[in-house]
């Protein structure tokens, strides 16, 4: 090749990045995700059915507490008359001490007892998943279904009178579900017994966050598995017992399917074993229901579950404390 032969390429100019076609981003249409009404569009609806489902029957519910409605009739305004009817209301009282007397025999067992569930299936051993799924399977079931069972397991003719009859252990069947105090322990063994599976995975998903290193620790020192228990693993669940205590205490205060199902609708004996959820639907359903004392019941509930969350709340935050 001759040096006459020999082309050399002209060069390349490099041309600025800012000469370049730069693809412009595509337009996007509809709304803004930056704008300040967007947050509030996407809780519209729920706003919106929570204002039509929640608050306004709860304002409805106060007024209707100020009249003598009936759910035919339009009620007139009565001042605090329906409030001094329920003082002076007998049931009312039998009602509330029903309530409380629930709290105090419901929520101390689905505090504990789950969580001793909950140690002792927590271990990976040949079986546990079965015994896991038979506690857990009242949870999914129907509180109807369940105080059906129950009747047929308490009644007078049921299963344990029949097998305590046929011991010789008793002579005269007992009237679980037709005594007024008896009514009120069945129902709350109902509500032990279904809500036992729910709060055993609460306490299970708990204790696998607990750190074994922990439990490694007090092994070292020679504590025994008692006394693991109440050195690392209680403390590691203290938050979450009061958690479930709040919960259950408030739902145990609110009773109604249990006692409902298992007294066939009404009651125990003169209805001296309801609710005062049951006793609110006894006075304001029916033609002649009075809507406007219903009504102040059931504010009444709702200012008594404020106040036991308020000091199941503060009893809360002095133990943390």
């Amino acid at each position: 090749m001759t040096a006459s032969s020999t082309t050399i390429a002209p060069a390349v100019e490099d041309r600025p990045a800012t000469d370049r076609a730069v693809p412009r981003p595509e337009r996007r249409r509809g709304l803004r995700t930056h704008s300040p009404l967007s947050p509030w569009l996407l809780m519209a609806p729920a706003l919106l059915a929570a204002i039509a489902f929640v608050l306004f029957p709860f304002l409805n519910t106060i007024v209707l507490s100020f009249t003598d409605a009936q759910p035919l009739v339009g009620g007139s305004f009565i001042g605090l008359q329906n409030y001094r009817d329920l003082l002076a209301d007998p049931m009312f009282w039998v009602a509330l001490r029903n309530c409380l007397l629930y709290v105090v025999g419901a929520v101390p067992p689905l505090v504990v007892l789950p969580l001793l569930l909950a140690m002792l299936v927590r271990k990976a051993v040949p079986g546990i998943g079965a015994i896991r799924t038979a506690v857990y399977t009242p949870v999914i079931a129907s509180v109807v279904v369940t105080g059906l069972i129950w009747t047929w397991i308490l009644d007078s003719r049921g299963l344990v009178n029949s097998v305590m009859s046929s011991l010789g252990v008793i002579s005269s069947p007992i009237p679980f579900l037709t005594d007024e105090y008896l009514l009120l322990v069945s129902s709350v063994i109902v509500t032990v017994w279904q809500g036992l599976g729910y709060y055993m995975v609460v306490y299970l998903a708990v204790l696998a966050n607990v750190p074994t290193s922990l439990h490694e620790a007090a092994m070292m020192d020679g504590a025994s598995p008692v006394r693991r228990f109440f050195t690392v693993t209680l403390p590691a669940m203290r938050t979450t017992m009061l958690l479930i205590g709040v919960i259950s205490s408030l739902a145990a205060f609110r009773v109604f399917s249990e006692i409902f199902v298992l007294s066939g609708g009404t009651g125990g004996p003169g209805g001296r074993s309801s609710s005062l959820v049951m006793l609110i639907r006894e006075s304001g359903t029916g033609l002649s229901g009075r809507l406007g004392y219903s009504s102040a019941i059931s504010i009444v509930l709702f200012l008594l579950t404020v106040l036991l969350m308020i000091a199941n709340l503060r009893l809360s935050s002095r133990k943390e404390s």
